[in-house]
């Protein structure tokens, strides 16, 4: 098998929102998977409600790149609303791809891009299974269930195996949203 080359993932979001976390079973699925994976956070003023980064890197090599990710392979946005206050496709590798959470399409995001793009609406699917509340729903284990329809590197099983190991409360219903959203999304 050939040398995969390293992939790079920014996620993304709001203090409390989980994508600190999100990074965290990501880089911990990939590992199940027999690759190699770090993952890390950006903390600007970190208050609940502010915009945060996080960044998972893997690779089939051992991974000495501690710096931020400023050239992704992949984007995760846990908020719409990010997309107005942040330039999320900054750095964006040609054939990279962005995975938004919303439940809009893609005329009314206001997107202008060449990049793949995919939506999920990973709010709704958290408040079916009872994830945050209404006014702060906990999107980030029904997010990473798409990305891992979207990217095959990191499979649904080990996304799985790592939420019930990391999370820390509502195990099945978390569970249940990364299935729900691997069975969901769809590609604009």
């Amino acid at each position: 098998m050939g040398h995969l080359s390293m992939i790079e993932i920014r996620i993304h979001g709001r203090g409390g929102q989980g994508a600190v976390v999100a990074s965290e079973i990501l880089a911990r699925a990939a590992i199940k998977d027999g690759l190699n994976a770090s993952a890390f956070p950006f903390f600007g003023v970190e208050r609940k409600g502010s915009p945060v980064m996080a960044f998972c890197r893997i690779d089939d090599r051992p991974i000495r790149l501690h710096a931020g990710v400023y050239e992704p392979d992949h984007v995760i946005v846990l908020d719409q609303a990010l997309l107005s206050l942040t330039n999320v496709l900054s750095g964006l590798k040609e054939g990279g791809t962005v995975l938004i959470n919303t439940s809009q399409g893609p005329s009314e995001l206001g997107l202008h891009t060449d990049h793949s793009i995919v939506l999920v609406d990973a709010t709704s699917i958290a408040l079916e299974r009872g994830l945050g509340s209404p006014t702060a729903p906990i999107v980030n284990t029904a997010i990473l269930g798409a990305f891992a329809h979207q990217c095959s590197m990191v499979s649904i099983e080990a996304i799985v195996d790592s939420i019930r190991e990391v999370v820390p409360a509502k195990l099945e219903e978390n569970v249940q949203a990364a299935w729900d959203a691997y069975g969901y999304e769809r590609e604009i």
